[in-house]
């Protein structure tokens, strides 16, 4: 279901700040140095999820120092909605990723699935080794037996949004992980 410009800011207004700016940054920081330790190196691949992630892989890969491809792909589940649906497939990557090692840039570790279903698809391309770094991992059972590599905050299982993450289609901008309120979790 749509909502409007002014719904949106209706429910940014009432939903909690579980990460500011600053925690997201730090965050930011430290996940690059993970990633730095691990990439340094290797002919390596970032390949950012879209939509979600272009907001935490530009913040990653501006911190990160080195000689990366870059390259997206959009498979999504949520389509504007609040819950998740089948895997859709919007774009592949155009970087071939045969011998090398990949680092996957996602907004949040939900459910797992999409996630799961990336790297799955990047082993069968002939990655070397595939990496995944998400902004932030909800605490949560998973639909599947999927963990990040690098993971930036947690949160607790409520619907969240900012910084890539979107409320049915907006706020995917605010500077923040914020938590959706209760009567707009639907």
């Amino acid at each position: 279901m749509s909502i409007t410009a002014e719904q949106a800011v209706e429910v940014f207004r009432a939903s909690d700040c579980l990460h500011d700016e600053a925690a997201v940054g730090l965050a930011l920081d430290r996940m690059a140095e993970e990633i730095r330790a691990v990439l340094g190196g290797k002919d390596a691949v970032a390949l950012v999820v879209m939509n979600g992630g272009f907001i935490p892989a530009a913040g990653l890969l501006l911190r990160l120092d080195l000689p990366l491809r870059i390259d997206y792909l959009h498979a999504t589940r949520y389509r504007e909605r609040t819950s998740g649906g089948l895997l859709d497939w919007k774009r592949h990557h155009e970087v071939s990723l045969a011998g090398r090692d990949v680092l996957v840039i996602d907004d949040i570790l939900d459910e797992g699935l999409t996630l799961a279903a990336i790297v799955e698809h990047c082993g069968r391309e002939g990655a070397r080794r595939v990496w995944s770094a998400v902004l932030v991992e909800k605490l949560r059972e998973r639909a599947v037996d999927f963990t990040a590599d690098f993971v930036g905050v947690t949160v607790p299982d409520r619907y969240v949004f900012g910084y890539g993450m979107d409320y049915k289609g907006y706020l995917r901008n605010a500077r923040g992980i914020y938590a959706v309120a209760d009567r707009h979790a639907g």
